[in-house]
């Protein structure tokens, strides 16, 4: 978490990293009612890491590759 709030601005993170928060922070309210604050908190640090992970998948799948190419652009 320290890693991800140095390498990136504020409005950054917020933008790419606050609507997973707070659908897990709203998965965490509605679902988890374990009767213990530690597993309520941890069961939402899943949930944040999961959300977050297929978010990443899923925009990874639609962003071009970002790999040069080696031919020249007119082709060969």
């Amino acid at each position: 978490m320290y890693t991800l709030f140095r390498s990136a601005t504020l409005r950054q993170s917020l933008f790419n990293h606050g609507p997973v928060l707070i659908g897990s922070l709203a998965i965490a309210e509605l679902f988890y009612k374990f009767g213990s604050f530690l597993l309520e908190a941890l069961a939402f640090l899943a949930t944040w890491f999961v959300l977050d992970a297929l978010v990443s998948l899923i925009q990874g799948a639609f962003r071009p590759d970002e790999k040069p190419s080696d031919e020249p652009l007119g082709g060969s």
